[in-house]
């Protein structure tokens, strides 16, 4: 009984550290995503173009958009997977793709 808590804490303790930050949130999105050398090499930035435009409806959503500076390829559509947008719910944040819309 001991140790199947001691395991539950450590996951527990393992998914608030993945997801404390937005920048640990959208390396393990994009890590667990399929490319994680990408995750460990590119650089996050604020996506300022989209934090301006879509202001409005970010307030609403708790989130803020950010771009990575070397995106992953989509293989299927050799599409850049450059913009993010990053939703806060309490203390974690959660990550969902953005595209250039």
């Amino acid at each position: 009984m001991k140790k199947n808590l001691i395991i539950l804490i450590s996951l527990i303790a393992v998914v608030l550290l993945l997801h404390s930050t937005p920048q640990t949130a959208l390396r393990t999105y994009v890590f667990f995503s399929g490319y994680p050398i990408i995750a460990f090499t590119t650089d996050i930035v604020d996506d300022e173009y989209h934090n301006r435009v879509d202001k409005e409806k970010f307030k609403e959503l708790n989130g803020k958009a950010y771009t990575l500076t070397k995106p992953p390829i989509e293989k299927a559509t050799q599409g850049e997977l450059r913009n993010y947008l990053v939703r806060k719910f309490g203390i974690f944040h959660y990550v969902e793709f953005y595209g250039e819309a």
